[in-house]
Formats: structure tokens, sequence, C-alpha cells
């Protein structure tokens, strides 16, 4: 297990109340669903929507149970956002 922070960004951040918290998981999944679980409401559904950067990398279509965490990394998430 990797000791990591989840940031959060736009509504992402609303849902959870906080901008970032620390979680330990080993790939992406463990950690979204450490954070559903800390946040069983809104934040659930705005991840359905969520893009994510490990360490400043987009996750894209990879599977989140192959995309490894490292020891203090960071997992970004990232609702769509309007604009450009």
């Amino acid at each position: 297990m990797a000791k990591v922070t989840v940031r959060y960004w736009a509504a992402a951040k609303a849902a959870a109340g906080v901008a970032e918290e620390p979680y330990e998981a080993g790939t992406l999944a463990e950690a979204l669903d450490a954070v559903r679980e800390r946040h069983p409401g809104e934040l659930a559904r705005v991840l359905l929507r969520c893009s994510f950067l490990i360490d400043g990398d987009p996750v894209g279509t990879r599977d989140h149970d192959m995309v490894r965490l490292t020891e203090g990394g960071t997992v970004e998430v990232l609702p769509p956002f309007a604009g450009g």
C-alpha cells in the first residue's frame, strides 16, 4: 500500500467538502473505493464522470485496477469542465 494524496477539483471538491486528503492504496481502483467509502453520497456520483491524473499523468481508459500508485504520489480527481 502506498500513502497518496487525493486532490479534488471543482464539483468533486465541493462534493468532498475538502480540497485534498490522504489515503493508503496500491491501485487507483483501491483509492477510489476508499474515497467512495468515506464519501458515499454526492462525491460517489461525481466520480462516475471524472477523469484522473496520477502524478501528473492522465489515466485515460486504462483499467483502474491496473494503475499502480507510488508512495507519496498524487491522484487528481477532475470532473468535466465547461469552456475551453
